[in-house]
């Protein structure tokens, strides 16, 4: 009796991880089985095993440029819809609480609004033939502006960029007090010295963070570059899809590697980014 009492208590113990057996299934089927499926194919060319595809990728400038523009853009991108962002979140600690609840609810509704409308809403605003496209060069402020160029590119990816940033950031500013930069100020610190001695030191591991998934986001974009452009533009991301999904070539383990890549690239990003994490803790300890 006291051994039958002892296997339902452990049964009972065991019990709430069955509940994660269908989120296990689904993890597998959609994340694990996809990733393994293409690491294996990266390997095969015209049915052998080997790196032919690798060196294909690598020898070819077509592809190399690909992903010379997936990474400017997913870069530069990042970085100014970063400091966009910690602005905006640093000047939302300031404002009326109904203010600020109002601008969290547009950031996060605009951080849905992507893909084919986003392109269609770029197109009629800063198109060619653009409302305010039209305007600005009217007064000669635009200039040479080409919405579907690198420049154009640079615009959409900004923009959403932004509001994730927002979303990033905002638990993390939230934990700042207002103490802290009184206490500051009575100790003669300016506004500057308290930003780059306080404020900085504390947030520098969730501006890392951001900045790593803003690339994360930036390089895996396709649908709105995809409307915007219609594949001219070459990125690594519509490279892949014309691999997989064209009419007259498809080379899906051609694919396949340049997805591998595309990985340990944004793998060696976040080993970076925890490495430069870890060390920020480190000292801020040493600090203490």
């Amino acid at each position: 009796m006291m051994r039958f009492v002892s296997t339902l208590h452990q049964i009972r113990r065991f019990k709430p991880m069955l509940w994660l057996v269908p989120f296990m299934l689904l993890f597998y089927m959609f994340q694990l089985a996809p990733m393994c499926w293409v690491v294996l194919n990266s390997f095969i060319y015209e049915d052998e095993f080997g790196l032919d595809n690798y060196i294909e990728v690598l020898n070819s400038p077509f592809m190399l440029q690909a992903f010379s523009n997936s990474l400017w853009l997913s870069v530069w991108s990042s970085v100014i819809g970063l400091m966009i962002a910690t602005l905006l979140v640093s000047s939302l600690r300031r404002v009326d609480c109904k203010v600020k609840d109002w601008v969290i609810a547009f950031t996060n509704m605009s951080s849905n609004f992507s893909g084919v409308p986003l392109a269609f809403a770029f197109i009629i605003i800063l198109g060619t033939n653009g409302a305010i496209t039209l305007l600005m060069k009217q007064y000669g402020v635009l200039g040479e502006f080409d919405l579907y160029g690198k420049w154009g590119l640079l615009a959409i990816y900004i923009y959403f960029q932004i509001p994730l940033g927002v979303l990033l950031l905002y638990p993390a500013f939230d934990a700042l007090s207002d103490e802290w930069q009184e206490a500051c100020a009575l100790l003669g610190a300016s506004t500057q010295q308290y930003w780059m001695k306080v404020v900085l030191p504390i947030l520098f591991p969730a501006l890392l963070g951001t900045f790593i998934i803003l690339i994360a986001n930036a390089i895996g974009a396709y649908a709105s570059v995809y409307a915007l452009t219609s594949g001219n533009y070459n990125l690594i991301t519509i490279r892949i899809a014309s691999l997989v999904s064209g009419d007259l070539f498809l080379e899906p383990n051609l694919a396949a590697a340049i997805s591998v890549i595309l990985m340990l690239i944004l793998a060696m990003i976040t080993f970076i980014n925890q490495w430069l994490v870890a060390k920020s803790y480190t000292v801020a300890k040493q600090r203490k």
